[in-house]
């Protein structure tokens, strides 16, 4: 088998899981949704409001200024940290946490609780 199917079959499994998290999940204007991303080098996480469609807050590794690598569990800790204190700045006390097909676990883990610290309930 070659190696490029693994990967794919990976992808795969992953849009799938997501899908199965997404009929669950949705983000409303009372309770929006935030949604995680992890790449390989940075993490990103937005505030969703599905019945409107709308962002209302986003933070990433980016936004940090953190030059190289940013795969660390410190760095993702700082970026729910900062993704909460711009959603508060919206009007955001509740969400409903997205993982994107993740397990929860590691960077995804260290996201969620940064923004339990700065003030998020979910």
């Amino acid at each position: 088998m070659p190696v490029g199917s693994m990967e794919h079959n990976r992808v795969r499994q992953r849009a799938r899981r997501r899908r199965r998290i997404r009929k669950k999940i949705r983000g409303t204007t009372e309770q929006p949704r935030l949604s995680v991303y992890r790449s390989n080098m940075h993490i990103y996480a937005q505030v969703v409001d599905d019945d409107r469609g709308h962002t209302l807050a986003q933070a990433s590794s980016r936004d940090l200024g953190v030059k190289g690598s940013c795969k660390t569990v410190e760095v993702a800790g700082a970026v729910g940290k900062l993704l909460a204190e711009r959603a508060r700045a919206a009007g955001v006390q509740k969400i409903a946490f997205d993982r994107g097909g993740y397990l929860y676990h590691g960077r995804v883990k260290a996201l969620a609780d940064g923004a339990r610290e700065a003030g998020l309930e979910f």
